[in-house]
């Protein structure tokens, strides 16, 4: 495993970056991609002049006006943005066939087996970034690591428009160093756990009992013990099944009762979530269904049983115990969720 050549690509502010190219009025403000303040939209991405301001990804928008009152905000336009991430994805097929795209704008490449410049994994992460600056006159800044996680964290050091390179002779020396919190998949909760039990870096858990470990933070901990040992095995997937469906709405006004929020689910959020199941999954083949809440304080909250059959009249029960958790708390979004059978339960079935 340690022999293998990794990239992480991902595209600079890429919304944004997309806006600024088809439209260079935008080049030299401040810009964000995203929902209109009024309608209590949520800024989708912003170009580097806007992040200078300290706005960033998934800001309310009415915040981020606030942070930089001249800052130009633009609707998405999602249809060129896929349009653009098939060219993007085009060109990574040059290099390998071993792609796992994580988005639109960032994906996995396994360049192992790859004889084109000379076999360089960093020769070759510079010449897709080359490309695509050339061809589609946006950047992209790239990890090059025999590890995906390394990889991932790597693409984020030299950026915008670089690429960083951690070579297998200093995979350890490099992950002792690395703050808990740069562990992708270790969020805001998390690392506040962690930092209560005196863990810091990956030295730190490193160091530390792994039964402790374990019982302490579960499957995290025993994940962070591995990535801090430098052990990741995953390798890069081609086709990821898709593993949920999911249908939301943040409300320009906020809202508090049981009939509010049933009348949104029954006339809205549940049709559209039937559609993106036959879309997703036609068989309807599905292991539990939930209701997503977030307050008028941005906490957030889930709750979900199993049931294999989608129904409305199941989410009456589930929107009834949600709502005890509101304390109080107008809601500014709500959402629906199912999650599907995996392929090998559903192959399991299927021979059942």
């Amino acid at each position: 495993m340690a022999n293998r050549k990794i990239i992480h690509v991902d595209m600079d502010c890429y919304y944004a970056a997309v806006e600024m190219r088809d439209f260079p009025q935008y080049k030299d403000v401040a810009l964000a991609v995203g929902g209109n303040e009024k309608q209590r939209g949520i800024i989708s991405t912003c170009n580097y002049k806007a992040r200078e301001y300290g706005v960033h990804s998934a800001m309310p928008t009415a915040q981020a006006y606030k942070l930089c009152p001249q800052l130009v905000l633009v609707p998405g336009r999602m249809s060129v943005y896929k349009a653009v991430s098939t060219q993007i994805r085009a060109i990574f097929a040059r290099y390998t066939a071993l792609i796992e795209p994580l988005s639109l704008d960032e994906a996995y490449l396994d360049v192992t087996d790859c004889t084109m410049h000379h076999g360089s994994a960093t020769l070759i992460a510079e010449a897709i970034r080359q490309d695509i600056e050339r061809e589609l006159n946006l950047t992209a800044s790239a990890g090059v690591a025999p590890l995906k996680f390394l990889a991932k964290i790597a693409s984020d050091l030299n950026k915008p428009n670089g690429v960083a390179v951690i070579p297998p002779n200093n995979v350890q020396a490099t992950i002792d160093t690395l703050p808990l919190e740069k562990i992708p998949g270790v969020g805001r909760v998390s690392i506040a756990k962690l930092h209560q039990a005196n863990l810091y870096t990956c030295l730190d858990i490193k160091q530390s009992n792994y039964a402790n470990l374990l019982r302490q933070f579960g499957r995290m901990g025993a994940s962070l013990w591995q990535r801090s040992h430098g052990i990741d095995e995953r390798e890069v997937v081609v086709d990821r099944p898709r593993k949920s469906v999911g249908v939301e709405r943040t409300f320009s006004v906020n809202i508090q009762s049981y009939a509010q929020c049933w009348q949104l689910i029954e006339q809205n959020l549940y049709p559209e979530l039937e559609r993106r199941l036959v879309k997703a999954s036609p068989e309807k083949k599905i292991l539990k269904q939930g209701i997503k809440m977030k307050f008028a304080d941005f906490q957030q909250t889930t709750i979900e049983h199993n049931h294999q059959v989608l129904n409305l009249d199941d989410f009456k029960g589930l929107l009834e115990a949600i709502l005890t958790r509101a304390n109080g708390r107008q809601i500014r979004l709500l959402g629906l969720n199912v999650m599907l059978v995996p392929d090998e339960m559903n192959k399991q079935l299927c021979l059942l």
